[in-house]
């Protein structure tokens, strides 16, 4: 018997998300091989200008449609869309891809519990604490740098979501990010490529973030934009659990990263936390919305320019 239509598009925008975020971590592992000849500066401001780039192709805005208050917004939205860059590239240069992206995904997941009212959220929360401390075995030979940059990068990404929200209650579809985004390129990331490109940086290492770009920021916001039209926000949400799982195989496969069994362990914690937290039903938000990346009232995970997620 045939699958009804529904189920069809279903699985589809299943697969495409699924490899949005496969496609991301792709990126990030082939970013993280340009770090020796760029820098991680250099790998963030080509990835960011790439991203900017794709959206500017592809999203119609016009600077004029902005008011002084959300311009506001959006030039603190792009503060922090570097911010989150920079840290979590920073993290996977010194602990790792699998590991600085599991940790980075505790940022949703603190804003997902902070607008709940479920005890089963709090107790999601408290089980993905113990996968992180798992996960990263504290002790002395722990690089307690990278950790806490990872830790930078999911207080980002968490700002990220919250300023998401209220840049599009302001202006339509993704008109703010791409405006974010602009501002970012403009005022960070072109200067400090331009810097790089003086110091003639091998061509391909160049040629490495570019890809990472590409696999990071231009394909996965079209898959994204493809998939959401096909899943329900809160489905697509639950989806995005996927990227640390992602990210440790890009890590080992990509980079020749070693994954220990604790990782193993740590990282499927955080990933069920997160699973808890968006795909059980009986939600009661405070907000009354989706608390991750990819609901209608804000930009695709990939919009963002970041790795770690979505």
């Amino acid at each position: 018997m045939a699958a009804a239509p529904r189920d069809d598009q279903r699985a589809a925008g299943t697969a495409l998300a699924l490899g949005s975020s496969a496609s991301s971590q792709t990126g990030a592992a082939v970013g993280a091989l340009a770090f020796e000849g760029l820098g991680v500066p250099g790998v963030v401001a080509v990835r960011q200008v790439v991203a900017a780039l794709v959206l500017n192709a592809v999203v119609r805005w016009s600077p004029r449609s902005l008011d002084r208050r959300t311009w506001g917004l959006v030039a603190v939205l792009a503060a922090v869309m570097g911010l989150m860059n920079l840290t979590i590239y920073l993290a996977v240069d010194r602990i790792g891809l699998g590991l600085a992206v599991t940790i980075e995904f505790l940022g949703p997941l603190g804003v997902a519990v902070a607008t709940s009212r479920r005890l089963l959220d709090v107790l999601a929360a408290a089980a993905a604490a113990v996968g992180v401390l798992v996960l990263v075995a504290p002790g002395p030979s722990s690089d307690a740098l990278g950790i806490v940059l990872a830790l930078a990068a999911a207080a980002a990404w968490a700002g990220y979501i919250l300023l998401s929200r209220a840049v599009a209650a302001r202006v339509p579809g993704v008109q703010g990010a791409a405006a974010a985004a602009t501002v970012l390129a403009g005022a960070w990331a072109l200067p400090v490529l331009v810097v790089v490109l003086l110091a003639h940086p091998p061509l391909v290492a160049l040629a490495l973030a570019a890809a990472c770009g590409l696999l990071s920021s231009a394909l996965p916001y079209a898959i994204d934009l493809a998939a959401l039209r096909r899943l329900p926000a809160s489905v697509y949400s639950t989806l995005a659990s996927a990227n640390p799982v992602w990210a440790f195989a890009a890590g080992a496969l990509v980079l020749r990263e070693g994954v220990a069994v604790h990782e193993v362990v740590g990282a499927a914690l955080v990933v069920v936390a997160n699973l808890v937290a968006t795909a059980l039903p009986g939600r009661h938000r405070a907000g009354g919305a989706a608390a991750v990346p990819g609901a209608p009232e804000g930009p695709p995970p990939a919009v963002s320019g970041r790795d770690g997620a979505a």
